[in-house]
Parts: C-alpha cells; structure tokens; sequence
C-alpha cells in the first residue's frame, strides 16, 4: 500500500503521540477543507468532531504553514461574524501525466484542484522497453523546467496507463513491467517526486466525477473506447478496483464465437470486435475488398490507418468510416448491456477517443442497448458522451494523486 502521510511537511514524527495525533487532526481539515470550499471553524468543529478550540489551535498552523487562507468574515443572521477558511491553491502542486500508445499528455493543478497549465500531443510510441520509460521520465522533467513552479513544490505525479494496473502496490503489468521493482519505486527514484499509478479508464471516470458530465450520480459506468476497450466504475459513489486493482477488463469478456487472437491471449473477446484496434483492421479489410473512403489514397500510398484518421474520416461525412463505427457501436452495445443488467447504474458515460464521432456512435449504441439490455433494468439507466474527450485520463489522474495525498478517498 502506497503510504502518502510523509508527503505533507507535518506529522513527520510519528514517536511523538501527540504530534501524530495532530498531524492526522490535520489531514482530516485538509481533506473535509477540499471537499468543501469556505468553512468555520463552527462547522469544522461539528464535521469532524474536534473541540472548538482545538479546531483553532490546527487552523491557526495550517495558516501558518501555508496550507489554508482566511478568506474574510461571513455574513450571518444575527452575532459575531465567523472567518472562513479554505485551501491555499499555492501551498503545492499536483502532475498528471497520461501515457498513450502514441503521444504523452501533461496537466498541472494547484493545491485547491485548479488546472494551472497543460501540454499536448507530445510524441511517444509507448513499448514495453527501458527505452520507452526512460523518455516518459525526461519528458516529465522537461515539462516542469517549463513551468514556473519549482521542482520541490510538487509533491505528486500521478501516471495514467493502459491495461493492468495496480496502484495499491505500484505495479503495471501491461507496459513498464519488465522489474520486479514497482514502477512506481522506478519512477520516484529516478524523478525524485512521490508518484501514483492507475488505469486510465479509472482515471478518467474519476475526472468525470470531479469535472465532467458526472453529477450526483453514485452509480456510475464509464465507457473508454480507444483503441482498447475498459471501464472504469464509481459504485455506492466509490471508485471501484476490485480486490487486486483489476476491476473494468471489459474488453476481454468472450462474447464473439471468433478465431481472432486478442492481445490478452485469449479469442472471442469483445474487444476483437468493438474497439478502435478492431475498427482499423476492419477499414483496411474493406479498402481490400474494394470499399472507398477519403482514406484510400492514405492507405495505397502505405501510410498506416489510425483510429484518428478514421474519426476524422467520419467527422468530414466519410461513408465507410460512419458505417463501420455504427458496426462497432452495436457490438460495443451487446456488452453494456450485460453490464447495464448485472450493475443497474444510473448513468453511462461514453468516453476514450472514438467518443468524439459524437451521435455517430450515440445513436447506434443506445439502440443496441436498448435490443440487448432488460427494459426494467435499464429504463432509468441515462447516456451521456464525455464532457472531457480525450483530456479526460490525464485530469483524472492528476485530481487522483492529489485526492491520495489530501486523505479525499
């Protein structure tokens, strides 16, 4: 378990009972403080139970050390006008960065969750080699020496991955697996910043929740359809893992009577059907047989045909690209509505980057779950395409590190 108490500058002594009881005291206004922007010590006290003047006496530390501000007196109805108190947005930083098959993506956000400063579509071919983690790390470091904020006044990195992750014990096993070491282990030794990993399409739902289209949804699915597929959970208004982190592996459920062979392994998976890796394959195999697009000159001319190519296909009325997603949609539409019957959520959220062909996805996905899915269950299930697109990982991820270390979840 990834232990963040030694993050923040107090509490550091935990031989001390009573200065560990304090630090925890704390953590605890820290955290109420980031869910809930502009209390008084009043409230603080009855929120979490801490005598009045002991509320004051952490306050007034927290103010000093530089982790809260005193916003000014409020209004009330009647008596003395109480000080409110909220987070210091500049007290520390968070980094999030999304590791993708083919670019790396940056944000940073201050202490209070602002977003500070982003970068974008920096290129990256990710392989499970030294040499691949070697330029993710120097590209994280050339993002902060761009930045005006110093190195030491980051106190987390949070990394965004495809496939099996493990961020309770540090693990990727997908990519950057080749250690017996955590990566995160790897990563902090050779950055010198504390580092959380997790999956991206966890990440992402996460940013939804925080950002997006999620509002007091606590049943939610979301939908990552790249070029893999996965899904990301938020049950009882919880991330959902699973016991070992692995929960959300939606594409390797063996729907399809087919011999195609899926990365994982195993055949008949849904993703050798209804992703974005399927949907490539199948615009190659109908520019063979014949079929035109916009893309056929790309194709003759041995350029490689990428998921983005297709979306921008579709995007520009391209015929083919628009009939072979809604394929895809109504494959991808058999398994959400397995999932819409075993889970009952409240919302699906459709996101990853096939996502931003909008109602050509939409409108033929919905009517697959509607033929595939129970109506009982289902009816009071709502869609909605993500609100963040393709910045919906790295947010995630980097309000993920920051949630970690504040005691949030």
């Amino acid at each position: 378990m990834v232990d963040f108490d030694s993050v923040l500058k107090f509490g550091r002594d935990k031989n001390s009972g009573a200065e560990y009881k304090n630090s925890l005291l704390k953590k605890s206004i820290l955290a109420f403080l980031a869910r809930n922007e502009g209390t008084t010590i009043a409230d603080l006290s009855g929120k979490l139970n801490i005598s009045i003047p002991t509320v004051t006496k952490l306050v007034a530390e927290l103010k000093e050390e530089g982790y809260l501000m005193d916003h000014g007196k409020v209004e009330t109805a009647g008596g003395r006008r109480p000080n409110v108190f909220g987070l210091s947005a500049n007290a520390f930083y968070f980094l999030g960065v999304d590791v993708r098959r083919r670019r790396l993506e940056f944000v940073l956000v201050d202490f209070k969750g602002n977003i500070l400063q982003e970068k974008h579509n920096v290129p990256f071919v990710l392989k499970n080699t030294q040499e691949a983690l070697e330029q993710v790390c120097v590209e994280t470091e050339q993002f902060i020496s761009e930045i005006e904020i110093k190195k030491e006044e980051i106190i987390g990195i949070g990394f965004s991955l495809t496939g099996r992750v493990d961020p309770n014990n540090g693990y990727s096993y997908t990519y950057f697996n080749f250690s017996e070491i955590p990566l995160t282990d790897i990563l902090q030794e050779r950055l010198g910043i504390r580092v959380y990993i997790e999956n991206d399409s966890r990440a992402m739902v996460y940013a939804e929740k925080v950002f997006g289209v999620v509002k007091d949804e606590k049943d939610v699915l979301f939908v990552n359809l790249g070029r893999g597929l996965g899904i990301g959970m938020v049950l009882d208004d919880k991330l959902y893992y699973g016991k070992t982190g692995f929960a959300g592996e939606f594409g390797h459920i063996p729907l399809f009577d087919n011999e195609v062979l899926c990365h994982c392994g195993k055949k008949g998976c849904l993703e050798t059907e209804a992703s974005g890796i399927s949907l490539e394959k199948m615009m190659v195999e109908r520019m063979q047989a014949g079929e035109t697009s916009v893309l056929t000159k790309q194709w003759k001319e041995g350029k490689e045909i990428l998921v983005y190519d297709i979306i921008k296909a579709a995007n520009s009325d391209d015929v083919l690209s628009i009939s072979l997603i809604s394929e895809i949609a109504e494959k991808l539409g058999r398994g959400v509505g397995v999932l819409i019957n075993l889970l009952n959520p409240e919302l699906v959220v459709v996101g990853g980057s096939l996502s931003l062909v909008g109602d050509y996805l939409m409108l033929p996905l919905k009517t697959a779950i509607n033929k595939y899915s129970l109506s009982l269950v289902s009816k009071d299930t709502r869609f909605k395409l993500s609100k963040l697109g393709d910045n919906a990982s790295v947010i995630g991820v980097a309000m993920l590190i920051r949630a970690k270390i504040l005691g949030v979840i």
